[in-house]
């Protein structure tokens, strides 16, 4: 091959690894993961010691060693909702990742869903947010068609809340409803029953194809108490809904096990016997982990950006140096690299499955007007050829069945009588519409901010990502601290003047420094990720492992619906 028709579209890197900058944004990163680590390990320990102590009196593991157990050896657990019910419900004691464990394991070499309570939280009492986090993990299991396995040790419904729970189309009741669903499309599921299963929650493990349960564990509409209570009948637990008598006599259950050991040693069996289904029809090329790894070091990314919301406006980066870092051999195909500079988008491969990549821009660009004559554009600003462009490239990936991967630090859309006049709206429309309706999978990494209607455009929640996790620099609000505490501070000054009251400058400075602090907290992403707006919170190092963790989920579903993106604004 002539030297002049290789192809170069390995990325540079232009990150000045030995910058004081770099240096200082590396060491508070590393500061703020050390304390993000110390949170988790806490919420990991659920309800505690003490509680942990009891779940082994009865014979029983706690979820984390079933978990153990359960998964292959060595194998990675990508845990989903970590951060569920995070600082919520205090006045009840708190709910520890909502006192319910899900998310993606290797268990006898298949990747599965796993969803297990966690007895020491309230006995595995459904709180409201453990309904949210239970349908988010069946939702991401139904959108991808990955098997799914259930670890039940649960007292139902956390009565005290019952009203937020119950009713409505996503509370407790649309779990049974997904579990329907998800047999009806293929999706296999298998429960072990491992403690309690107890009022409606009986009927999770009956609806799924496979049910185990062990010894000792109780599976009944109503318990011994409230079957006295309201049909005068005495009967023990073992006798009502025991394992044996399901074995034996109502044959509801389909294995009997001795104890957990010997249940999770049987699911293992039963899962690796599971047929393979064809796959999606995406790209994929043979990989290897050393080969095909990026140019550049990972832990590079930990220099990027500093993690103090005050500073974020000094976080000028080019997003390229993030994309060198998860690629496939740094290399990217970058579409209309010179229009629309603010957006970036390219093709690429992640463990060797083809995406297309859409991301912010923070370098400020030069960019030619209409006129001819030259303008600077923000960076993290959607400008309306960013828009244009970016709507284009997400119907391009839909067209060529290529997932897409969407990488936030954006300030929203350019505002102003130019912005208008070039059509900003229509644009911003445009992009809105072709996210909403792209029918290949949608992976969203929010790297830094998010904020307002840029979040939308950019695949935010709403818009249907199979994936959405965050960085812990990023930042999840409808616009920034800074920006909203001045318009809030402004609007509460001045209906505190409408009233009579004068204030002074350092009244002032106090309203806006409160409105801020809050401001700043809900925009934290453990805000986010304890409402279940984000997924997880994951490691700026373990991006492209996480990435190539959820391609391959989202390759076992082969139905991709046609892509029809409705009326476009032109």
């Amino acid at each position: 091959m002539a030297e002049d028709s290789k192809l170069e579209n390995v990325l540079a890197t232009k990150l000045d690894v030995k910058a004081p900058r770099f240096g200082a944004n590396r060491e508070a990163l590393r500061v703020l993961m050390a304390a993000l680590r110390v949170e988790e390990d806490e919420i990991r320990l659920g309800g505690g010691a003490k509680a942990a102590e009891a779940q082994r009196a009865k014979g029983r593991l706690t979820v984390r060693e079933r978990l153990k157990l359960l998964l292959d050896e060595g194998a990675e657990f990508l845990e989903l909702g970590l951060w569920a019910a995070y600082r919520m419900y205090e006045e009840y004691g708190g709910a520890p990742a909502a006192g319910v464990v899900t998310g993606l394991g290797r268990v006898s070499g298949r990747l599965c869903m796993i969803i297990a309570n966690d007895a020491t939280v309230k006995a595995g009492a459904f709180f409201p947010m453990t309904a949210k986090k239970v349908l988010r993990a069946q939702t991401i299991a139904l959108e991808n068609r990955i098997p799914t396995l259930y670890l039940v040790d649960s007292a139902g419904v956390f009565l005290p809340l019952q009203e937020d729970v119950f009713p409505d189309t996503d509370d407790f009741g649309r779990v049974f409803r997904n579990n329907a669903v998800m047999s009806s499309l293929g999706v296999p599921q298998i429960t072990a029953i491992m403690g309690m299963c107890v009022a409606g929650g009986a009927y999770l493990p009956v609806m799924t194809d496979t049910v185990l349960m062990t010894e000792g564990s109780g599976l009944f509409l109503a318990g011994p108490s409230l079957v006295q209570a309201a049909i005068g009948q005495k009967t023990g637990a073992e006798e009502l809904g025991g394992a044996s008598m399901h074995a034996e006599i109502s044959g509801t259950v389909d294995f009997k096990e001795p104890n957990d050991h010997l249940c999770l040693a049987r699911l293992r069996s039963l899962v690796g016997k599971i047929g393979e289904r064809a796959g999606a029809p995406f790209s994929r090329v043979a990989f290897d982990a050393v080969r095909d790894a990026p140019k550049y070091a990972a832990e590079d990314l930990y220099g990027l950006i500093d993690p103090d919301p005050a500073k974020a406006a000094s976080n000028v980066y080019d997003m390229r140096d993030v994309i060198a870092r998860i690629v496939d051999r740094s290399e990217f195909d970058e579409y209309k690299a010179e229009f629309g500079r603010t957006v970036l988008c390219g093709y690429a491969r992640v463990g060797g499955r083809a995406v297309g990549i859409v991301a912010n821009q923070k370098v400020h660009q030069s960019q030619t007007a209409l006129d001819g004559s030259k303008r600077t554009e923000f960076g993290g600003v959607i400008y309306t050829e960013s828009a244009q462009k970016a709507a284009r490239f997400i119907m391009d990936c839909n067209q060529s069945l290529i997932p897409l991967i969407f990488l936030h630090d954006v300030n929203g859309f350019m505002v102003g009588k130019d912005a208008e006049w070039s059509g900003i709206i229509r644009a911003g429309a445009k992009m809105v519409s072709a996210v909403s309706t792209s029918v290949v999978p949608k992976i969203t990494v929010i790297v830094g901010g998010s904020f307002g209607a840029g979040h939308y455009a950019m695949c935010g929640k709403a818009y249907d990502p199979r994936f959405l996790c965050a960085w812990p620099t990023a930042r999840y609000a409808v616009m920034s601290g800074a920006s909203a505490a001045n318009t809030l501070a402004e609007v509460r000054a001045k209906q505190m003047e409408r009233g009579g009251k004068v204030l002074s400058d350092a009244e002032k400075q106090a309203l806006y420094d409160e409105i801020k602090s809050s401001y700043d907290a809900q925009a934290d992403p453990r805000y986010g990720a304890a409402r279940l707006w984000i997924d997880a919170i994951i490691d700026p190092v373990k991006t492209r492992e996480v990435l190539m963790t959820v391609l391959e989920a989202a390759s076992l579903n082969p139905e991709v619906a046609r892509f029809n993106p409705g009326v476009l604004q032109t």
